[in-house]
């Protein structure tokens, strides 16, 4: 009975698609913005980023036969992840297993100022990308991936390969320092006292 409720299950699932192309498009396409901005917070550098979701396409296009169809964002934000550290290994061998370490040096690296930084004036600005910049790496990181990306937990920790718990520890301190950091520049509402 198990067998038989398994094979229209399978049969079902192999049904839902005629070819490869259908799945990749039914679970893929919509998710190439998502891939592209969590490729942006990893690389820090918009051709280094399409780069690697292009890569991270090929990889997906690749494995879609083998994909149950549950989840397809996470699948897919692992596979950049992952995508993203192969290549990092593959310039820097050095670097050890340990992603949060991996993390920590990509970050440190993509410091470099952007054309948008140069335009981008204003008090709030300024404060606001310096308090950015003074985050750890891996506190940034998780920020910008559920505040700026608009990620969920769970999807945040599969793109960093860290527990949800973890991801929702590192976003609690970076949201308190950058509240403390724009309390100090007077940059945020004070309390009337009645």
């Amino acid at each position: 009975m198990e067998r038989a409720i398994e094979a229209a299950g399978a049969s079902r699932s192999a049904q839902t698609f005629a070819t490869a192309d259908d799945a990749f498009q039914q679970w893929v396409v919509p998710e190439i913005e998502v891939m592209l901005r969590v490729a942006n917070s990893l690389t820090r550098d918009p051709g280094e980023a399409e780069d690697l979701v292009q890569d991270a396409l090929i990889r997906a296009y690749r494995a879609i036969e083998g994909f149950d169809g549950r989840y397809p964002r996470a699948w897919l934000l692992t596979i950049v992840r992952n995508t993203h550290l192969n290549r990092v290994r593959k310039r820097r061998p050095e670097l050890l297993d340990d992603p949060d370490q991996d993390i920590d040096r990509l970050s440190r690296q993509g410091t470099a100022s952007s054309v948008e930084d140069d335009v981008v004036g204003g008090t709030l600005d300024a404060v606001v990308d310096a308090a950015l910049r003074e985050l750890p790496a891996k506190h940034r990181q998780v920020l910008e991936l559920v505040d700026m990306d608009g990620l969920n937990y769970q999807e945040a920790a599969l793109v960093l390969g860290v527990p949800v718990g973890t991801v929702m520890s590192r976003l609690h301190r970076a949201r308190k320092s950058m509240k403390r950091r724009l309390d100090r520049a007077g940059l945020t509402p004070r309390r009337r006292v009645q």
